[in-house]
């Protein structure tokens, strides 16, 4: 039999101490992306609401069809920055017309939804995941361009979004821009340079530069309106294809552009009949320990998010650190490795080596499943070739073209998160759980390196140990390493594209394998020099 057969007990102890610690992080998520939902504090929002406005959140929710999801992407960018969580902008996936569309809304409650360092590498982010998945592009308009003081770290690299923007139409990805208020100075463009352009009447503002600017630049005296307001970029420039009469208007407008794209997935369409998993969702919380040390088996977390808890383990007496197998996914057909006991053995990495070939010859998806602590050291590990073995995962993971997702649920400690597909090797998605670390190695193992190399320099040069000193180092050091290996921290520099509640996974996962396939799905023809 295929179908996994839990032997998970929600009645222990251990599961109700894990359910119990799962759910005070999400709490404290929760509190943290109630910042970014709440946007500039209720004045702001207030005196934008004052002026007859929708917020960015109201926009996107009239945009997508009626009771669909919307999967908001990097929403814990800029945490533990200078800059309001969230990084000032609202960008997700949602369904608009029954097509699959990345919608990106700067909030102007916050600072007028100027665009910061954070907002940059989110919104880099969010490009990435639009060419990689062929995703046409919504852009409601709302922006006061860049945050001035910070233009130094905006301006060279934000060019980069004018190019995107443009090689996305080349690449025949839609690209719509719904203009609600200013776009002014580099924000001009993203009208200027979007396929399809909807401006609102009297609302709309879209120039190169205000009248303020005009008049210190060539002494010209001119209003919003003349200079560029919707009418005349309706009725003159030509910039504006479709004049709305308001905001509603201008939605329903985005909506009938959207269906008639004619868009069409390049990627195989899912099962028509899906299967729910046996076990229940629920249960999720309560699977990772609380002590990461403390392996548990991702069996379990597969039997509650694949279709029918089916799983055609690969491989499951070789290598069995790691978990292997076949499922399908919201009627997608995927390939799961996942992390069983946390260390990667020289097994494991030739296993997964050759699951990834296998995937990649059908076509199919990976999903990875991250609890690792690395790849095993020592003498012995050392003389059998763990180097080369590891290598040769990374290399298959790097070399790999079928769409990769990651899902970051315990530790993802060291080369392990490499070989696991972290987010230096282009996943088209990565999540993390609340209950994720991330880090070179452990606090504790850091820091008990550091002491090593440093009694090990004091006694090359015939100096005494200062044991109070290395003790306070050691603390400072772990704490440091805790605090930076966390899911918020890492979300925040936008490591992964959002912390995510465990029971959300199967829904996360299929919105993403569902957007996956608006493109091409295409293994790899070769692969790089595997040592043997």
């Amino acid at each position: 039999m295929s179908t996994i057969r839990s032997t998970l007990d929600p009645a222990t102890p251990e599961y109700q101490q894990a359910a119990e610690a799962m759910t005070a992080k999400l709490t404290e998520v929760e509190a943290e992306f109630a910042k970014a939902i709440a946007g500039g504090g209720p004045d702001k929002v207030a005196r934008h609401r004052k002026r007859g406005k929708m917020t960015a959140r109201e926009r996107i929710e009239l945009l997508i069809d009626e009771d669909s999801p919307f999967l908001e992407l990097c929403p814990l960018a800029a945490w533990g920055s200078d800059f309001h969580v969230g990084a000032s902008t609202i960008a997700g996936i949602g369904v608009v017309e029954g097509v699959e569309c990345m919608i990106v809304a700067p909030d102007p409650t916050v600072k007028g939804g100027t665009s910061n360092p954070w907002t940059l590498r989110k919104t880099l982010r969010i490009n990435d995941i639009v060419r990689e998945n062929r995703l046409p592009v919504i852009s409601l308009v709302e922006s006061g361009g860049a945050d001035l003081p910070t233009q130094k770290e905006v301006f060279v690299p934000g060019g980069a979004l004018f190019r995107d923007l443009t090689q996305a139409s080349a690449a025949g990805i839609p690209t719509i821009a719904l203009v609600f208020g200013n776009s002014t100075a580099g924000g001009a463009y993203i009208p200027g340079m979007s396929d399809h352009v909807v401006m609102i009447k009297e609302r709309s503002k879209v120039f190169l530069g205000g009248p303020p600017l005009v008049k210190m630049a060539t002494g010209e005296e001119s209003d919003d309106e003349s200079l560029g307001g919707a009418e005349m970029h309706a009725r003159t420039s030509g910039l504006a294809d479709y004049f709305a009469q308001d905001e509603q208007d201008a939605i329903r407008v985005g909506r009938a552009i959207v269906k008639r794209l004619n868009w069409r997935k390049q990627g195989p369409a899912p099962r028509a009949e899906v299967i729910d998993p046996l076990y229940d969702s629920e249960e999720l919380l309560g699977i990772v320990p609380t002590d990461l040390k403390i392996p548990f088996d991702p069996r379990e977390v597969i039997a509650r998010i694949v279709d029918g808890s089916d799983f055609d383990e690969f491989k499951p007496l070789y290598g069995s650190s790691l978990v292997t197998g076949w499922a399908e996914l919201h009627g997608y057909p995927i390939g799961i490795l996942a992390n069983a006991r946390g260390v990667l053995f020289s097994e494991e990495s030739q296993k997964a080596t050759q699951f990834i070939q296998l995937a990649n010859q059908t076509n199919t998806p990976l999903l990875f499943l991250h609890n690792t602590t690395g790849y095993m050291v020592g003498k012995e590990y050392e003389q059998g070739g763990i180097i080369k073995h590891g290598a040769m995962m990374i290399n298959a993971v790097s070399n790999s073209k079928v769409p990769h997702i990651s899902v970051l649920m315990g530790a993802s400690y060291g080369a392990g998160h490499y070989g696991m597909c972290g987010r230096a090797f282009n996943p088209r998605f990565v999540f993390a759980w609340p209950s994720a670390k991330s880090a070179v190695m452990g606090g504790a193992q850091l820091a008990g390196v550091i002491s090593i190399v440093s009694r090990a320099a004091a006694e090359a040069r015939g100096q005494a140990f200062d044991e109070q000193a290395d003790a306070g180092i050691r603390a400072m050091v772990e704490a440091q390493i805790e605090a930076e290996s966390l899911p918020m921290f890492m979300s925040g520099r936008i490591y992964d594209d959002g912390v995510i509640d465990p029971r959300d996974t199967r829904t996360v996962l299929g919105m993403c394998l569902s957007a996956i396939h608006n493109a091409p799905i295409k293994g790899a023809d070769r692969f790089g020099v595997f040592r043997m």
